[in-house]
């Protein structure tokens, strides 16, 4: 067996801060710490945070007084926002700052009496923060056919965004439809989607040129590995999601099959390189890598976690 791994995979810049500020804020304050939904969608990393110290919730009303608690790199809407303010808690934001950006890109257009479309998945923690920013209501549009369906109150004033996740593909075709159906939309400046997310999807598509299989390593509620599956099985190619190594199956390719491994930007590099020992050792010696992009993005952590880690 041949092996091709895709040089862009595994975290981001927002995931390494997310689980960063997990990590100072049990280091200054000790254990627990609370989380509101997991910090990121890695059940291997949520397992070894919990290790750590870190409890995992999903209504802010579950947090005791007088304890920390960190929103998640999805982010939180504005009603979260104000019941955790109104607590006595002491609040860490790990909200991805390209999903903060989206918030504002809401919270202007909505300021300037635009009605809101959101391009993404129902029920998606993101989405659900990001539809909150406001009190009037945000449209939700999965694919071209909730476009062709939606009706709105005025066509003239109308603004879209989108889940940082998406299908880079899928996403602009929805677009173009929004474009065609309502002419004076305006969009973002600069695309939703994070460069992360579109990063991988190109390298995805750099496997299939190659691979017969592609494997990608990430857990069953990460948006952006779901779309790494789905853009290479839309190139014609098996494509197969696995949470850890125990999930390889040794039906899913033959000996003489080439076979391409990358990773959603939740998942740790180490699960990686567990999927990559197991092909090994079931006859898989040649592995090389595919890429030559480089990523050099950081996102900087809160203040009082920056002073902290200087004075420790």
């Amino acid at each position: 067996m041949k092996i091709y791994i895709a040089k862009l995979r595994g975290f981001c810049a927002g995931v390494d801060r997310a689980i960063e500020i997990v990590k100072r804020a049990l280091q200054q304050h000790g254990r627990p710490i609370y989380v509101r939904h997991e910090v990121v969608h890695n059940r291997f990393v949520v397992e070894k945070l919990k290790e750590e110290g870190a409890i995992f919730v999903e209504e802010i009303e579950d947090v005791p007084s007088g304890s920390v608690v960190i929103f998640s790199a999805h982010g939180v809407s504005q009603a979260i926002r104000d019941k955790a303010k109104n607590m006595k808690i002491k609040i860490y934001d790990a909200t991805c700052p390209l999903v903060t950006k989206v918030h504002r890109e809401v919270q202007n257009n909505y300021k300037n009496g635009r009605e809101l479309i959101m391009i993404g998945h129902k029920g998606h923690p993101e989405v659900e923060g990001t539809t909150g920013q406001i009190d009037g209501r945000v449209h939700l549009v999965e694919s071209e056919g909730d476009v062709k369906n939606l009706v709105v109150s005025n066509p003239d004033k109308l603004a879209f965004v989108t889940q940082t996740t998406l299908s880079v593909d899928d996403t602009a075709s929805i677009v173009k439809v929004l474009k065609e159906k309502f002419p004076k939309i305006v969009g973002p400046k600069k695309d939703d989607i994070c460069y992360a997310t579109q990063n991988r999807q190109d390298g995805v598509r750099e496997l299939a040129k190659f691979c017969d299989v592609i494997l990608v390593v990430g857990s069953p509620n990460s948006s952006n590995s779901n779309r790494l599956r789905e853009v290479a099985s839309k190139l014609g190619v098996d494509a197969y999601m696995l949470d850890n190594p125990v999930q390889l199956d040794e039906g899913w390719f033959s000996d003489d099959s080439v076979i391409g491994v990358t990773a959603g930007a939740s998942a740790p590099e180490v699960l990686v390189q567990q999927v990559l020992d197991r092909l090994k050792k079931m006859g898989s010696a040649d592995i090389e890598e595919i890429g030559t992009s480089t990523e050099d993005v950081v996102f900087r952590l809160p203040r009082d976690l920056q002073e902290i880690s200087m004075q420790n």
